[in-house]
């Protein structure tokens, strides 16, 4: 083991270790302006209470995205030097304008919206929200546009050994980019989907320990989580739509772009006319990989042993496979987890539909059972399983390039770092984030257990006197917003 693989192990262990906080950030940011909407709207108390709590969890997980990609971006200067001077003048556009606008959308209106609840109009504040998202989002954008450029470099030209941008919309329209977003994008919103049917089967569990009369149901009753159940039941099935199709999209690139990765991902060894797909070692469907590949189903993939060759004649010698057997297997967890996961919310759809109340000449919503609930809870794990065996899939399937076809991993590392130092480095950035992931264990679960605000006690009602009246009717004005 040399300083190169060291420094591949630390930036993997804390780009994964981010990734965690990113999908939930974006996904559950949405949601949150989702039922701040909904209490604008309506008015119900329940949305406000339900805001405040997933809002609670919402900042913790950004709190932590936060610090975690600061300390990130360190590993650019301390051990890849050679790969930030070869992209910075590409990377320094999207980079800038994500810190600049889209962080800075992000960050400042996250703060008004903390600070604002009493003191901002009530239209003023939910803007606030949404404009937080649009930041995320927005963030999310040009960072992918950056690493989309890493696997299909366009609007450029080699300077003295340097990538030099030519051309700012060609990096941002990047077709891998336009692609590569909705997909990222879309894996969040699945992400957090699971994270809110995670915590609302739990509080259902727990209000059925109680039972109807206990505490909780005194405080609210089970009622209240049916509303962001049925949510995030939704917005993870719609979601997992709009993955397939990017993904479908992804496909096609890949064929066209980085033959090398589809063929690591299904395992194929050599040029194929009529490619079969193969799920799970020995089952196989014929002609299933280059319909999907190429939308022709006697289509040529080609395979990694042939385009070791054909990557030796025109790079010259060397070994341009990336690790097959977590390539091979990335893809199939992706699949399979986020598959489950999905599948779990059309299942909930469908479990809670409504029946027609032949006593009251109309139709109910079910109930959620039990088991589904416990499901739920025990799900929690599988989309970010998922998210980060894509990331997996599309990093490693990369190598041994860095900028593919013009950057090669070996020569993108910091000259004379020696192997004890990013040893070192790589000790202190486990135990800091061993040290942060404890501290966002505790914190999350601490505050979901504790559940949303108690409701506010009904005020007893009386008539009112005529002066009430009145008095309420000089005053109705300056109440409303």
């Amino acid at each position: 083991m040399d300083a190169l693989d060291l420094a591949r192990w630390q930036f993997g262990v804390t780009t994964v270790y981010h990734f965690l906080f990113v999908p939930l950030t974006i996904g559950l940011g949405v949601f949150v302006a989702g039922l701040q909407t909904a209490w604008h709207r309506t008015g119900k108390e329940h949305y406000l209470r339900l805001t405040k709590f997933f809002g609670k969890l919402f900042l913790i997980n950004f709190a932590m995205g936060v610090v975690t990609g600061i300390v990130q971006e360190f590993q650019f200067g301390m051990n890849w030097s050679e790969y930030s001077i070869f992209v910075g003048d590409v990377f320094g556009a999207p980079l800038a304008l994500e810190a600049l606008l889209a962080f800075f959308l992000e960050s400042t209106f996250i703060g008004l919206w903390i600070f604002g609840w009493d003191r901002l109009p009530k239209r003023v504040h939910l803007a606030t929200i949404w404009a937080a998202v649009i930041g995320s989002n927005l963030s999310a954008y040009f960072i992918l546009a950056a690493n989309a450029w890493m696997k299909h470099p366009v609007g450029y030209e080699v300077v003295d050994g340097r990538a030099r941008m030519t051309d700012l919309w060609a990096v941002l329209t990047n077709s891998t980019a336009l692609a590569q977003v909705p997909h990222v994008i879309a894996g969040a919103f699945v992400v957090a989907g699971g994270f809110v049917l995670a915590v609302c089967g739990y509080h259902l569990l727990r209000e059925r320990r109680s039972g109807a009369g206990g505490t909780a149901a005194a405080r609210g009753g089970a009622s209240i989580w049916r509303t962001p159940m049925r949510a995030a039941l939704l917005m993870t099935a719609i979601a997992g739509v709009l993955v397939a199709g990017s993904g479908d999209t992804s496909a096609r690139l890949l064929y066209e772009q980085q033959p090398m990765k589809l063929a690591a991902a299904e395992g194929l060894r050599h040029d194929t006319a009529g490619a079969a797909f193969s799920p799970v070692p020995g089952l196989e469907v014929p002609k299933l990989l280059s319909l999907l590949s190429a939308h022709d189903p006697d289509a040529v993939v080609q395979g990694t042993e042939d385009l070791q060759a054909r990557y030796e004649r025109q790079f010259g010698p060397g070994d341009y496979l990336p690790n097959l057997p977590v390539v091979f297997w990335s893809f199939r967890v992706m699949i399979v987890f986020g598959l489950s996961t999905v599948g779990l919310s059309v299942l909930g759809l469908w479990l809670t539909r409504r029946r027609r109340d032949a006593a009251a000449a109309t139709r109910v919503p079910r109930e959620f059972p039990a088991w589904f609930a416990r499901a739920c809870v025990l799900a929690l794990p599988l989309p970010s399983i998922a998210i980060i065996a894509g990331w997996l899939l599309s990093e490693i399937g990369r190598q041994p390039w860095t900028v593919q076809g013009e950057l090669l991993t070996a020569a993108s590392v910091s000259p004379g770092v020696s192997l004890a130092e990013v040893a070192v480095s790589l000790a202190v950035f486990t135990a800091l984030y061993g040290a942060l992931a404890l501290a966002e264990a505790v914190l999350l679960t601490r505050h979901v257990k504790a559940g949303p605000e108690p409701a506010a006690p009904a005020a007893p009602r009386t008539p009112p006197s005529r002066d009430d009246e009145s008095a309420d009717a000089r005053l109705q004005p300056t109440l409303m917003y």
